[in-house]
């Protein structure tokens, strides 16, 4: 509702039979894809991977000695976020840049990402199974691969991740078991309790008091967090980063920006005539300018590229873990599980069954495929929010 005016809504539906119902369902779509844009930007990308990350990486550099196992374990996953995150607030995200001026959200976007945070954004649900199990996409079954019975089946980002959470949980346990062989090593690390307790009570002192934060009192604990720190830094920034050029760079495809209102919302009566006649301008009114459409191509383009020096998750070991031969190990066993994976995928999307990643005009899902070379390819999962 705006002032005297009640709240206007209207359900539309696909029309192959109406001419006049193609065309509306086709705005329908532009207004719904422009909401959907701003939420990806400002929430699951900005907010979830960039944003979310920057209490671990100061807590991690004022709590941690550079010669902690944990911070040896983490430090390749902050690998220029901190720089990546400034570039954005001069010229991404600040007043009049390119998301207040391209999206439909406009000055309001970053009041949007702050009060998803304020509703929207815990600890313990950034881990991959505790995300799908809130979302109602999965639900938990001990008999289904990795405990979890998903609501669609053919879920691309879901299936591939929970083998590359699995993957990464499985090198992180490897990690934490070595140098924390007793439970009551955990509670007496004062440098990871200190740790802990800053990213909760300083980097989101908002939150500090929230129930669902995770305790760190056992090695199974640290193993949680820390997993959960990585997905986000890698998998799951991979997966909202890489593919934006390939998915919207053709902006039709999806827009940022509704420009106008649905034609059906209390039209004048020249505004009704002039859809019917032209329906095509009325479309092109609605999407993007053509300066807006070219600048969110530029940036999504730069947005969804792997530099030359990409740094992928497992492909080469860290000078400090290879100096620990069961380390190095489990590093070799974690290496050549991605390495499995990257044919797990490919085989699925030569799967004919699985429609949601094959066929005709389907784009194979490669998000989570965890190398790649350089440029934009849509997959390869970097350490670290690097771009």
């Amino acid at each position: 509702p705006v002032d005297d005016k009640p709240q206007w809504k209207e359900v539309y539906c696909p029309s192959t039979w109406h001419a006049t119902g193609a065309w509306l369902w086709r705005t329908a779509k532009a207004h719904v894809l422009a909401h959907d844009s701003g939420y990806h930007q400002l929430v699951s990308h900005w907010l979830r991977t960039h944003c979310a990350t920057e209490p671990y990486i100061i807590a991690s550099n004022r709590q941690l000695s550079a010669m902690h196992p944990i911070y040896r374990l983490l430090f390749p996953h902050f690998r220029y976020t901190m720089e990546i995150n400034a570039t954005a607030r001069e010229a991404l995200i600040n007043a009049n840049g390119v998301i207040e001026t391209s999206f439909s959200l406009g000055k309001y976007s970053m009041e949007l990402s702050a009060v998803a945070y304020d509703l929207e954004w815990r600890f313990d649900r950034q881990a991959l199974p505790e995300d799908l199990l809130s979302r109602g996409l999965a639900e938990e079954d001990p008999n289904a691969p990795y405990g979890l019975k998903l609501t669609i089946e053919d879920y691309p980002f879901a299936n591939d991740g929970l083998v590359l959470w699995d993957i990464l949980k499985q090198w992180v346990t490897a990690y934490v078991n070595h140098y924390y062989p007793q439970t009551n090593l955990i509670e007496s690390d004062i440098e990871l309790q200190d740790w802990w307790s800053e990213i909760k009570n300083v980097g989101h002192g908002d939150k500090k008091d929230e129930p669902w934060w995770p305790e760190l009192k056992t090695p199974n604990d640290l193993i949680g967090i820390v997993t959960t720190i990585i997905w986000v830094a890698s998998a799951h920034h991979a997966a909202v980063n890489f593919g934006q050029y390939s998915y919207a760079g053709y902006f039709p495809n999806r827009p940022t920006i509704a420009r106008t209102k649905m034609p059906t919302e209390d039209p004048t009566d020249e505004e009704w005539e002039n859809f019917l006649n032209k329906p095509e301008e009325a479309l092109l009114k609605c999407f993007p300018t053509q300066i807006q459409a070219t600048i969110v191509m530029a940036v999504l383009d730069v947005l969804s590229n792997h530099s030359p020096d990409e740094e992928y998750v497992g492909k080469n070991i860290e000078p400090y873990w290879s100096e620990d031969p069961i380390i190095n190990t489990a590093f070799e066993v974690f290496s050549g599980k991605l390495k499995e994976l990257e044919g797990i995928i490919d085989a699925r999307n030569a799967d004919c069954n699985l429609r949601n990643r094959n066929g005709a005009g389907i784009v194979p899902y490669e998000l989570l495929k965890p190398f790649s070379g350089p440029g934009v390819t849509g997959k390869g999962v970097p350490y670290s929010i690097s771009i």
